[in-house]
């Protein structure tokens, strides 16, 4: 018998309905059983992984792609842990947003409620599973995961402990669905499944989202695409620019908040530019800059190749980073617009009035002044965990932590008001 996506979504909107009424202590507790048995059937889960993990070398898979999927007793303790961290966050559901009382006597109260269900469609790591249910379940709603099949061995068995450890505590194991079919047919259905589903977050690739966001008829939220930029304004901090710089393209270079492009004030290109290259130069990093930068710093020619124009509108993921000479934070704004994916940029400058232009002209989700984009980032906001980065102006911006999972209802008390006109 084949897997029945409609029968999953069904069972998913019944368990929704159930946990919206959840008490915060009953949550709590479930994810605390949720954590004790990832913990418990980690060898267990570890023998399924290693299934996905010899699947991924017969193909041919990348070391770095194999890294991202592995897991063991030290990566299954962490995904236990955030799970601990999330039951121990504040509870953002029945949260009182506003009051009003309207002349009629109405009290009317805006109050924070669970989306419901909301479907995830994700790629490679595992651990996005205990993540993604976690997050989802302390808000009140029922989640339907779709991960990528090269680790579906993996997911099974994460889900399938989930479940057991809900039922252990009397909570329906419906609160977490698996789509255990990974084909293009099923992943496409589940785009349209609204009939079921109130929210669907693609975390992948630009290409897995660019498929959700154009073929989706269920509410969308785009995460993750970085095109991050940080502009060095001409009263910049030389030493600081460099610094930002380094840590914002090498800390970590295959994630959606690192610095894949770099623009320079042409009043201090000729000292700033040099020190950028050796910089970078420790770390192996490929400068693709534009024609003006071998005209100001010509002798930094060595350590940078010509760039292209879809250079400076990729998100290059390794050791890659586009640079362009601009003459004013006008200028730089503009560039910005122009390539940006609207994640995270930053400016780099002592000058108040340049830094605020900057962060009132750029239209991403993030801007900061002085600072490395790689803060980009739900623990580092002091949300204390996130379900993605979203690149997008509905609903949700930035990260999203708890409150970005929920909606919102009117409660309205009456005592016998009737409409007259």
């Amino acid at each position: 018998m084949g897997f029945d996506l409609n029968e999953t979504g069904k069972c998913a909107k019944e368990a929704a309905f159930i946990l919206q009424s959840l008490s915060t202590e009953k949550k709590n507790e479930a994810l605390m059983a949720v954590a004790d048995a990832l913990e418990k059937e980690h060898a267990a889960i570890m023998k399924e992984n290693e299934k996905d993990i010899e699947r991924a070398k017969n193909n041919g898979t990348s070391n770095a792609m194999i890294d991202r999927l592995a897991l063991n007793e030290k990566r299954i303790k962490d995904m236990a842990s955030g799970v601990r961290d999330v039951a121990k966050l504040d509870d953002p559901v029945g949260e009182e947003l506003s009051e009003t009382v309207r002349p009629n006597g109405l009290c009317i109260k805006k109050v924070r409620v669970p989306m419901g269900v909301i479907g995830i469609i994700y790629e490679s790591r595992p651990n996005v599973t205990s993540d993604a249910f976690s997050l989802c379940f302390k808000t009140g709603n029922a989640v339907i995961l779709r991960g990528g099949s090269d680790a579906i061995a993996s997911n099974t068995i994460i889900v399938e402990t989930i479940r057991k450890a809900l039922a252990s505590v009397n909570i329906t194991s419906d609160a977490i669905q698996l789509v255990t079919d990974t084909s293009r047919d099923v992943a496409s259905a589940m785009m349209k499944l609204d009939t079921y589903i109130d929210l669907l977050i693609p975390r992948g690739g630009a290409g897995l989202i660019r498929s959700v966001v154009q073929n989706a008829t269920v509410p969308v939220i785009e995460t993750g695409t970085g095109n991050c930029h940080i502009f060095v304004d001409e009263s910049a901090d030389i030493d600081m620019a460099v610094n930002i710089i380094f840590n914002a393209k090498t800390q970590r270079m295959g994630v959606c908040n690192a610095c894949e492009s770099l623009l320079i004030h042409e009043n201090i290109a000729a000292d700033v530019i040099p020190k950028i290259c050796e910089s970078l130069k420790a770390k192996d990093i490929e400068i693709r800059a534009g024609e003006r930068a071998f005209v100001l710093a010509p002798g930094s020619a060595a350590d940078m190749k010509n760039a292209t124009e879809d250079d400076y509108a990729t998100e290059f993921l390794g050791p890659v980073i586009s640079l362009a000479i601009v003459s004013s934070v006008d200028e730089a704004i503009a560039h910005v617009n122009k390539y940006t994916t609207h994640h995270s940029e930053a400016i780099i400058t002592s000058d108040p009035e340049n830094a605020e232009k900057f962060l009132n002209g750029v239209d991403s989700a993030c801007v900061y002044v002085n600072a490395s984009t790689r803060f980009t980032d739900g623990f580092e906001f002091g949300f204390g965990a996130e379900i993605g980065i979203s690149t997008q102006k509905l609903h949700a911006r930035g990260p999203m932590g708890l409150s970005e999972l929920t909606s919102y209802k009117y409660k309205v008390y009456g005592n016998g008001q009737t409409r007259s006109i």
